[in-house]
């Protein structure tokens, strides 16, 4: 056998660090699951399994890798996508109606802070001591509905 039949497991694992420098660039995790196949093929190699099977390893390895693992890492890495802040983090939550509110003007008590608000609806006035929903909040005012409607 010859030297390059002899570390066919060092052209593997080049092939490796250069998916996995990739990977360093597009932050997807594709190039990530196919370093790992190429490692497998790497491993396969210094093992002295012969070219096809090696091959066959890495592409499994790969396959496995993307459709199994790569989807939970995913969901894992990023969590903060799902995650609102600042108002938007308001949206959807409750208040207490602290003054009058109709279309036009109101006070509640929003997260622990007094708010300027207005009814979503023109038509809707809601009294003090109500509990409303947040539609929206529109500068430094939620709109609001009251709960259940």
């Amino acid at each position: 056998m010859g030297w390059l039949e002899d570390h066919v497991w060092a052209g593997w694992l080049a092939l490796a660090l250069v998916l996995a420098a990739v990977e360093t660039l597009t932050l997807d995790l594709v190039a990530l699951m196919l370093a790992v196949g190429a490692a497998a093929g790497a491993v396969a190699a210094a093992l002295g399994a012969p070219p096809v099977l090696q091959a066959v390893v890495a592409c499994v390895t790969a396959l496995g890798m993307l459709l199994a693992v790569r989807p939970v890492a995913l969901r894992h890495l990023r969590p903060a996508a799902r995650t609102r802040t600042g108002t938007a983090a308001l949206v959807g939550r409750q208040a207490v109606v602290l003054e009058r509110t109709d279309a036009s003007t109101g006070r509640v008590k929003l997260a622990g802070e007094v708010w300027s608000a207005r009814t979503y609806l023109p038509d809707v006035t809601v009294e003090p001591g109500s509990t409303v929903d947040v539609i929206s909040i529109d500068g430094a005012t939620a709109v609001v509905l009251p709960t259940g409607q």
